[in-house]
């Protein structure tokens, strides 16, 4: 049995290990917190872009992009695929970096011809480990989503898509869903289903009239150069709003997985200190019980050597 000295440090080690996940744990909602307020901020402007591009569809019937399938076609494409792999910098955040790993990498088996993106210093260590080549890795982006780096990546993508060097574009990442449950999630980034802008019912009733005070015409617009252009510019700032929500999602998620983590740590470090204490109390309690057994043991060999002198005289 371990002395009360060995049982009282591992005590305050555990306690002291309680500290730093506790620190991590509101590290990590502060992040959350920040990173939302953020993404709120921008997503206004985002979600009136796509809007647009859906009223360029309904104004404009046979508007041709190459961003977009043809008209009623969404036939399988030949060529190289790019896929954008989502990770973090750090683990300790339970199976969240291994769930997308796992995702992409059974996407990833379908084709041959294939570049790899990775976001996240985790995906870029997995991936290297494994001798799976990477196009291109984006340091830090994971820890720091902003739009910037949204943008520097959504640039580099449509680089290679308008040089026909990719055909197709996925995005694999965790999306947050609110916090109420984070899921792998993959996305077709390009090319684009006509069906994925058509107005909905209530864009439909909106449309005379905008909730920011903007009504959109009637009758013949001119687009200018033309509408293929305009829609095309469009989507440059509509797929980096893609990658940004992406980012923060995963950013949640990854806080959000860490939270979880570092509670389910501090709880079991309540339980090891509450098993360890009980074990203190009862080998402090068999200490003395044992100084009190030797105490005794010695008062009554002592009282026995002077009954026994005194008998002698």
């Amino acid at each position: 049995m371990s002395n009360m000295k060995e049982i009282k440090g591992h005590i305050q080690s555990v306690r002291d290990t309680q500290k730093i996940t506790n620190a991590m744990y509101l590290i990590s909602s502060n992040k959350m917190r920040k990173i939302k307020k953020e993404l709120d901020k921008t997503k206004p402007y985002f979600e009136e872009v796509a809007l647009s591009i859906r009223r360029i569809f309904k104004t404009v019937k046979n508007v041709q992009s190459d961003y977009f399938y043809p008209a009623g076609n969404t036939y399988e494409i030949e060529g190289t695929y790019a896929y954008l792999v989502i990770t973090a910098d750090k683990g300790l955040a339970g199976a969240y970096n291994q769930n997308v790993i796992k995702e992409a990498s059974k996407l990833m088996t379908k084709k041959h011809d294939k570049l790899l993106f990775v976001v996240g210093e985790y995906g870029r260590r997995y991936f290297t480990s494994k001798n799976i080549p990477i196009e291109k890795t984006f340091l830090y982006t994971a820890q720091n989503p902003t739009l910037a780096r949204a943008r520097e990546i959504s640039n580099l993508l449509l680089d290679l898509y308008d040089d026909k060097k990719i055909s197709k574009i996925y995005i694999i990442f965790t999306d947050y869903e609110s916090g109420m449950e984070a899921k792998v999630k993959v996305m077709r980034l390009l090319p684009f289903n006509r069906s994925d802008f058509k107005l909905s019912k209530k864009e439909l009733e909106e449309e005379q009239k905008s909730t920011r005070g903007f009504v959109w015409p009637q009758g013949d617009i001119e687009f200018y150069p033309n509408a293929r252009e305009a829609l095309d510019n469009m989507i440059s700032s509509y797929i980096t709003g893609i990658i940004y929500g992406a980012l923060v999602d995963s950013f949640c998620s990854e806080q959000s997985a860490r939270m979880n983590a570092m509670e389910s740590a501090n709880r079991n470090a309540e339980e090891l200190i509450e098993k360890l204490t009980v074990q203190y109390n009862h080998t402090r309690q068999a200490a003395i019980t044992q100084e009190i057994t030797e105490v005794s043991a010695g008062a009554r060999a002592k009282k026995k050597k002077k009954e026994k002198a005194l008998a002698r005289q």
